[in-house]
């Protein structure tokens, strides 16, 4: 087992999830990028977490707009785990779908 293999429970993110910033996600090919884009990343601050942000990517079209200020909202199917690169922990999170609370 890996740091990788390890699913984050979805309770320990607290709520609630309030969205920040909405980023687009591009492809890449022969690890370089490329300019299609592919999904949208998903800025949360995490309230429970002393405003921690955690970006969830949801592949498709953008599902909500850039907000004015912090919009309350949930993820579906939302996946969260951890890895490791240089040496810290960091994490990586994905879902299906978003909506406001």
């Amino acid at each position: 087992m890996t740091l990788r293999d390890v699913l984050i429970s979805n309770a320990s993110l607290g709520t609630p999830m309030l969205l920040v910033e909405v980023i687009p996600a591009y492809e890449y090919q022969d690890k370089q990028r490329t300019d299609k884009i592919s999904g949208y990343r998903y800025v949360v601050c995490l309230v429970a977490h002393h405003l921690e942000k955690l970006s969830v990517r949801i592949d498709g079209p953008q599902l909500m707009e850039q907000p004015d200020s912090f919009v309350e909202v949930e993820f579906d199917d939302l996946e969260v785990r951890a890895y490791e690169s240089q040496g810290k922990v960091n994490f990586t999170a994905k879902a299906t779908n978003i909506r406001a609370v």
